[in-house]
């Protein structure tokens, strides 16, 4: 057992001396009618003589953030969900007991006041309490406001905590919501079922990465947490249900840094009879609402670059991008030595299961992700690393895209493959790249080339990460930021 400190010894005898009183230290149902924000809305033009005469009563509860007084006579903050309003506590208003319990509480108590709104002399719009009831004793001191949780770590760790202290993290808490709920309000509108798919699976599918394996001890059966919704939502296309979508947590054991979180969520979504222009305008439009639906505006600055989202979006091709940047045209045919020649000229890493594909794809992500600054759609991805899409004129190419804004993406669409003989060969060069050390590779889904014999419908099929989308609109340079509870090394 931990050894208190002496503040918190002090706080723990203070509830105690609460006990005594027949009150109870860590309160009970309190009947609130108002809030911080509420006051301000209603109330921030009004004179005090104009609030005397309306004599607004209130009830409202929240934590102590600041406090002082000598004598009869005291002020302090009280912090709820939407920020801070401050209280004027007399002891001639709410009388000798509850003064005490004002003039004894501490920085982080939580406390119900009743009274009515007023403007003070310094022109700060406040309730005047005239009922004071302490709710909750707090027996751990707040940290400092300014030096007590420079640790960034400690933070993430301790987020109710770094909830209480920093305005910021509320903001971020309460808009990701927002966000979310802007993107079920435009799909909801435009035909799209919301639906549940599976978290655990026995297969590898509908993206590339690696899994976390676990045990299901009644089928003694090794699952996987899925790295994707895809191929489930596809099957409810075959199935008839032609427009929908899933937000859900996806699980992928990699690495950890800034935009990247273990735990993370996404929307997928799929339409029978569109395809990657289809998935465009549903990109384009819902990058639209949820930016304008959050701050109200269409113009956001990211990364030191101005957004203006009202404009359309660009759209260039993956082989002319890397053209503008390094000269080389991947159009031209080429070998599998010739490829690699030229990444050996230009440094970029070569793995073992290389095909020409995978060598466009790094040429990419080495000399033009960055660039990207302005909302662009990059198309026709090499069928190497897209297996589930529908190939274009040129069979080496896919109709995909990703959409890029500051050199980060932040959606993958496709037209959907959905002819089952190339599907199959497509999930039998995966297992072979599986052979080469790819760990990253698909697994044959049977039962999903099954679904697609039966008949599925052309679609278009988009995805979405949501934490990196709430990171841009926010003006969060790190995901753990937008995750209420990130995953952390231990101490």
């Amino acid at each position: 057992m931990r050894e208190y400190t002496e503040q918190e010894l002090v706080r723990r005898e203070k509830a105690a001396k609460l006990l005594e009183k027949n009150i109870d230290p860590f309160g009970s149902k309190y009947d609130i009618t108002s809030d911080s924000k509420k006051i301000k809305e209603l109330y921030n033009d009004f004179s005090n003589e104009e609030l005397e005469e309306k004599d607004i009563e209130v009830s409202v509860a929240g934590r102590i953030m600041t406090k002082r007084g000598k004598g009869k006579a005291g002020f302090m903050h009280i912090q709820d969900k939407y920020g801070q309003i401050q209280i004027y506590v007399k002891l001639d208003n709410v009388g000798e007991d509850a003064y005490q319990l004002f003039d004894t509480a501490d920085i982080g108590d939580i406390v119900g006041i009743k009274g009515k709104v007023f403007r003070t002399h310094t022109g700060e719009l406040s309730v005047k309490a005239f009922e004071y009831t302490h709710l909750v004793k707090a027996l751990r001191p707040l940290p400092e406001k300014f030096h007590g949780l420079t640790d960034v770590e400690e933070r993430f760790r301790r987020r109710y905590v770094d909830l209480i202290m920093n305005e910021d993290a509320r903001r971020i808490a309460f808009t990701r919501p927002k966000i979310i709920r802007s993107i079920q309000e435009y799909l909801d509108s435009n035909g799209y079922v919301e639906v549940e798919t599976p978290i655990l699976g026995t297969l590898l599918g509908g993206a590339a990465a690696r899994p976390f394996v676990t045990h299901h001890n009644t089928l003694d059966l090794d699952m996987y947490m899925r790295i994707a919704t895809e191929l489930p939502l596809k099957r409810l296309l075959v199935g008839g249900m032609d427009a929908v979508y899933e937000i859900g947590r996806l699980f992928r054991n990699e690495g950890m840094d800034r935009k990247h979180n273990p735990e993370f969520t996404t929307v997928e979504l799929y339409k029978a009879y569109s395809d990657l222009d289809g998935m465009k305008k549903v990109c384009e439009d819902l990058f639209r609402k949820c930016v304008y639906d959050a701050l109200g505006t269409y113009t956001i600055t990211w990364k030191g670059h101005t957004i203006d989202f009202s404009k359309p979006f660009k759209s260039a091709n993956m082989v002319d991008l890397i053209k503008e940047q390094t000269g080389i045209d991947f159009y031209k045919e080429m070998t599998l030595d010739e490829a690699k020649e030229l990444a050996k000229k230009y440094n970029v890493e070569v793995q073992e299961h290389y095909e020409v594909g995978h060598i466009i794809n790094a040429f990419f992500e080495e000399f033009v992700e960055e660039t990207l600054i302005e909302p662009t759609f990059v198309c026709e991805y090499p069928i190497e690393v897209s297996p589930l899409a529908k190939k274009c004129a040129d069979p080496r190419f896919t109709q995909r895209f990703e959409i890029f804004i500051c050199g980060s993406e932040y959606g993958n669409a496709f037209t959907e493959l959905n002819d089952p003989i190339d599907q199959r060969e497509r999930f039998e060069n995966q297992l072979k790249e599986k052979k080469l050390g790819n760990e990253e590779a698909n697994d044959m889904d049977e039962d999903f080339i099954e679904a697609l014999e039966y008949g599925m419908p052309p679609a278009g099929g988009l995805g979405i990460g949501i934490d990196r989308l709430v990171m841009m609109i926010t003006g969060s340079e790190n995901i753990r930021e937008v995750i209420l509870f990130p995953h952390m090394k231990n101490r």
